[in-house]
């Protein structure tokens, strides 16, 4: 009796769409803090803490929600145990 797997890993097609979604949240989001600095809303202290500090948090958000879309969200009921072979 062979079970089905309710959750099946997520293919290569996912794999590239996770890669594609964070480009363009980056590039989206540099394109959005090079505007802002060009048209004088940020100055460049603040342009500089926008980079280094909250750009890497946004990052990890915009991963962290295209990880759960595309169903790289598991849990600890999904793992399986691992044995080394000798």
């Amino acid at each position: 009796m062979t079970t089905v797997d309710p959750s099946p890993e997520p293919g290569p097609a996912a794999r590239s769409a996770f890669r594609f979604g964070v480009l363009v949240a980056a590039v989206a989001g540099l394109s959005v803090l090079a505007w802002l600095y060009r048209s004088g809303a940020l100055a460049p202290a603040a342009a500089v803490y926008v980079t280094i500090a909250l750009f890497p948090v946004y990052l990890l958000v915009v991963a962290s929600v295209l990880s759960v879309w595309l169903g790289y969200d598991r849990d600890p009921t999904d793992l399986r145990p691992v044995y080394r072979s000798r």
